[in-house]
């Protein structure tokens, strides 16, 4: 992509408007916890602690409206605290640029390396950083600033507060995590109903296994609701997919075609009616039509074999589901217990505990090719040269620049450059308004006051439908406040809006200096998606070979690790995708015809998983060979993804080959699974396969080299080396 196409999609992302649900109740509860620490502070004391105070509040409630399933209470403490520290240190070396800036630049880059927690880790640190920059009032002692502290911290304990006192929509996050995962299922058997091999996104999986990981003492307490369905949807999924499936499942044409359209359709509504269940907490209805379809008659039935095998699993699911979808919480008034030995639930570690793995996260992004540490590193420099540079300029608030760039930054391109015109239009926007509004009502503090507590609301209102629009009520939320401080808008808006400009510009210039493309990558995230795949199938096949517990756990195992491969990837690919730089190892339409292949592959290991052999059944003992072969071919072959090499398939082709007449005795589904791991492995190799040019000169090499070895080989001197 060329950076003026780059430019193009950036201005479109940072002013689009992201279709969300709007949270209005979330707002007003929000707003209301910044009107109760700067009304008492405005009567009580002075603007500026009603200003202190105010900034705790917001930025503690703007924290709580992250995507995440902690608690709300804990990160709102937690955004407090960490406002109230950087606001009191950052206070104590505010006025001399020998003690200011090496704090600046620490504290700046130990918030971009939070990111290697996660993205609200991030974000908060990152409000941390703009609130050591917003100095409102210098404190003339360490007293007065432990003061200003104390009063930033109350802000985000009045948040936590209310939201314990006041719970909207308790176990929300969770809520809608589960019923995603369900309906993301609903909508997938819909698409195999047009297209068998449709592809199914598993991120919505992903994100309800990490919403069902709780604390012993939430685990106390959650609805019973949600302890089970996320399990359903992990095995429906592959079911619903076999079922479909023309190769192992229903027939392509013909009566079994239609009764597995049916059933799939009826899936759909079920999955669907749980979905809502689920979200909504109450009892769902299932059309009747549904329930009729979801019997499996051994008179009438039109499906036979593995077909028939999946519909009745399906059913048997399906049962499950449509217990859920009629029940509701009405069985949920009494909370479940957790088992002595926590296998019942998937648990957090809480704060303290978590102080450890945020530890060995961080460690492992101290690397020089680290996104996350490069941007630590962008993040320090720009915070440290912003403050340096509007420090120079003949205006006040310097603080400007640099909080701009500290709160748009982000670890990737796309992100940085889109918040970056986002802020500025918003900005422009919102201080026009605000700047009209304070020169028709004149300077009276508490106008102001309730002023700063509408903009923060509305801000809250609409932060998940776009950065610009929610920064335009930022924009006019700062200037109220400042006018509730006693600052003149003649000295804060024009400011404002060039030192925001300022700001911009050098977070948009730090990813070109200190980039951190994603492009490169690929043919990493691809190998490591590649291996990763070939454990998952390689212990799906040792579960046919011999189905033990040990087994069984070993291959759930490989397929989280098959998942978080593939959302790695996927993420990547999708950075690349907006990059305005040159392919490196992999072009676009390589990385696409990859991705295909890859995806392929992990299907056919899933529709062996749907038909796994029970404890009494008949072991296929070819699987094991095959399941080594598969596992030592793909770590060779992402080995040569990573070094552009062209992979080799050679060890599961001879063993295909040596099962071949042994094909009556095992598994039909297994050989049939087996043949589709291997035709995706070729439509891989073929994607990554190198350029005519490179292919020439490789084989000459090649054929100098077998030549050789053939040679060694006739005069005894060495082995011969089997090609590629």
């Amino acid at each position: 992509m060329r950076w003026l196409r780059a430019f193009g999609e950036v201005v479109r992302s940072g002013l689009t408007i992201e279709e969300t649900r709007l949270e209005p109740l979330l707002a007003l509860r929000t707003a209301a916890g910044v009107a109760i620490v700067i009304g008492p502070a405005l009567w009580l004391v002075s603007p500026a602690y009603a200003a202190s105070a105010a900034l705790g509040a917001y930025s503690a409630g703007g924290a709580t409206f992250q995507r995440t399933c902690r608690p709300r209470k804990v990160i709102a403490l937690g955004a407090g605290a960490g406002l109230a520290l950087s606001t009191f240190v950052g206070y104590l070396a505010a006025g001399r640029l020998v003690t200011f800036l090496p704090l600046l630049a620490v504290w700046a880059f130990a918030a971009g390396m939070a990111w290697a927690v996660g993205s609200t880790a991030g974000i908060v640190a990152a409000t941390t950083v703009g609130s050591m920059l917003v100095t409102i009032t210098l404190p003339t002692s360490v007293g007065r600033a432990l003061e200003h502290a104390i009063i930033i911290a109350l802000g985000g304990v009045v948040q936590a507060v209310l939201i314990l006192l006041f719970p909207i929509r308790r176990w929300g996050a969770h809520r809608d995590a589960l019923a995603d995962a369900l309906a993301a299922v609903a909508d997938y058997a819909r698409r195999l109903r047009h297209d068998p091999t449709a592809p199914f996104d598993p991120e919505p999986l992903m994100t309800a296994r990490d919403a069902a990981a709780v604390t012993p003492s939430q685990a106390r307490t959650r609805p019973p609701v949600l302890h089970g369905p996320r399990g359903l949807a992990e095995r429906i999924r592959p079911v619903v997919a076999a079922l479909a499936d023309p190769d192992v499942g229903a027939p392509a044409e013909g009566p079994g075609r239609d009764r597995a359209r049916e059933l799939l359709d009826a899936a759909a509504d079920v999955l669907d009616a749980a979905a809502r269940s689920i979200r909504r907490g109450t009892p769902a209805e299932v059309p009747a039509r549904s329930t009729d379809v979801l019997r499996v008659d051994d008179e009438h039935e039109v499906l036979e074999g593995p077909a028939r095998q999946a519909a009745e699993q399906l059913v048997e699911l399906l049962g499950e589901a449509l217990e859920i979808a009629r029940s509701g919480d009405a069985r949920g008034r009494t909370p479940t217990p957790p088992g002595p030995t926590g296998a019942r639930f998937l648990v957090r570690p809480t704060m303290l505990r978590l102080v450890p793995v945020v530890i060995r996260a961080v460690r492992h992004e101290l690397r020089r090719d680290s996104p996350v540490f490069r941007h630590a590193l962008r993040l320090a420099a720009v915070a440290t040269l912003g403050y340096l540079i509007a420090a120079r300029l003949p205006l006040g608030h310097g603080y400007w620049a640099p909080l701009t760039s500290v709160m748009v930054m982000r670890p990737d391109f796309h992100r940085t450059y889109a918040r970056a015109v986002a802020r500025f239009a918003g900005t422009l926007a919102g201080v026009a308004l605000a700047t009209g509004m304070v020169r028709a009502l004149g300077p009276d503090a508490h106008v102001f006051g309730a002023l700063t507590v509408v903009s923060a609301g509305l801000s809250y209102t609409l932060i998940r439908t776009g950065y610009a629009y929610s920064q335009c009520f930022t924009a006019a939320y700062v200037v109220f406040l400042l006018g509730m401080g006693g600052q003149a808008w003649e000295q804060t808006v024009p400011e404002r809006v060039v030192l925001t400009l300022l700001g911009g510009v050098l977070a948009m210039l730090a990813y070109v200096v200190l980039p951190a493309w994603e492009t490169p990558r690929l043919p990493g995230r691809l190998a490591d998606w590649l291996a990763a795949n070939g454990r998952y199938a390689a212990a799906v096949l040792r579960n046919y070979a011999q189905p033990t517990q040990e087994h069984h756990t070993d291959m759930r195992k490989a397929l989280l690790a098959s998942r978080e491969a593939r959302a790695a990837w996927q993420e990547a690919y999708d950075r690349a995708r907006q990059e305005p730089v040159r392919p490196r190892g992999l072009t676009s339409r390589e990385a696409q015809e990859a991705q295909e292949a890859l995806k392929g592959f992990g299907r056919a290991a899933m529709l062996m998983e749907s038909h796994l052999p029970r404890a009494d059944s008949r072991f296929v003992p070819e699987a094991e060979r095959l399941a080594e072969a598969l596992e030592a071919d793909t770590a060779q072959a992402a080995v040569d993804v990573r070094e552009h090499r062209n992979p080799d398939w050679g060890r599961v082709e001879e063993v295909l080959h040596a099962w071949e007449h042994a094909a009556g005795d095992g598994s039909p589904v297994v050989r049939r699974g087996a043949e589709l791991q291997k035709l995706a492995l070729e439509d891989l190799a073929t994607a990554v396969s190198r350029t005519p040019l490179e292919r020439d000169v490789g084989s000459a090499r090649e054929e100098r080299r077998v030549r050789a070895a053939v040679a060694a080989e006739g005069d005894g001197s060495g082995p011969a080396h089997r090609a590629g």
